[in-house]
C-alpha cells in the first residue's frame, strides 16, 4: 500500500495507526499510564492500551535512541513499581545525555568545517565559488579532538550507566524472586480424604 506524500505528520499518523490499531492519539481511552510513559518526549508513538508488554518506539530524532513505553500492570507491587520507575528514569537520562551530546557534536563539527574552509579561503556555498570539502584526515583531526575534549564526560557517563544498570539488574532479580515466592505461596493445597 502506497502512502501519499503529505509530509511527516501523515506518514507518522499512518505508521502509528498501522502499529497501534484503530486510532492512535493521546486521549483518555489510551489510559494515563500511556500518556505519562515518557514525559517530555516529542515522539507521538502510542502502543495499544490492551497491550501487556513494553513497546519500543521509533528513534528519537535528537538522541537517535528508541524510546520505550513501559507497561504498567494493574496490580503492580511496590518493588515492580520501583523497577519500572528506575527504568523510565534511566531511559530519560540516557535520552537527555545523547540528545545533548549529538547536538554538541553537530555544532562543533559544523564550526570546525567552517573554520578549516575559511582558513583555506574556500566557502561552503555556490556563491563563493567551488564548494570546498575536507579530507578524511582533516575530519579525523576533529574526531580525535572532540573525543579528547569530552573524555571525562564520557567516562562519567559510562560509570553512571554501569551503576544504573547494575541497580536495575539487582532489582529485576528481586522482582523475579518475589514472583516465584508468590507463586509458591499461593499454590492451592490439596485436601487429603
Amino acid at each position: 500500500m502506497a502512502v501519499p506524500r503529505r509530509g511527516r505528520e501523515a506518514l507518522r499518523s499512518f505508521l502509528c495507526r498501522g502499529l497501534a490499531g484503530s486510532g492512535c492519539r493521546l486521549d483518555p481511552e489510551r489510559g494515563p499510564e500511556r500518556r505519562d510513559a515518557a514525559p517530555g518526549r516529542a515522539s507521538r508513538f502510542c502502543p495499544p492500551r490492551k497491550s501487556h508488554h513494553d513497546w519500543i518506539g521509533p528513534p528519537d530524532r535528537h538522541s537517535n535512541l528508541r524510546p520505550i513505553h513501559f507497561y504498567k500492570p494493574e496490580k503492580e507491587s511496590l518493588l515492580e513499581q520501583k523497577l519500572r520507575e528506575l527504568r523510565q528514569e534511566t531511559q530519560e537520562w540516557n535520552q537527555q545525555f545523547w540528545a545533548n551530546q549529538n547536538l554538541s557534536f553537530s555544532k562543533e563539527k559544523e564550526d570546525f568545517i567552517h573554520a578549516r574552509l575559511r582558513a583555506r579561503g574556500l566557502g561552503l556555498g555556490a556563491e563563493s565559488g567551488p564548494k570546498g570539502t575536507l579530507s578524511a584526515e582533516d575530519m579525523a583531526d576533529f574526531y580525535k579532538e572532540f573525543l579528547s575534549k569530552n573524555f571525562q564526560k564520557h567516562m562519567q557517563y559510562n560509570r553512571d550507566w554501569y551503576r544504573r544498570n547494575l541497580a536495575i539488574t539487582f532489582i529485576m532479580g528481586r522482582v523475579a524472586l518475589q514472583r516465584i515466592w508468590n507463586r509458591l505461596r499461593w499454590k492451592p493445597k490439596r485436601m487429603s480424604p
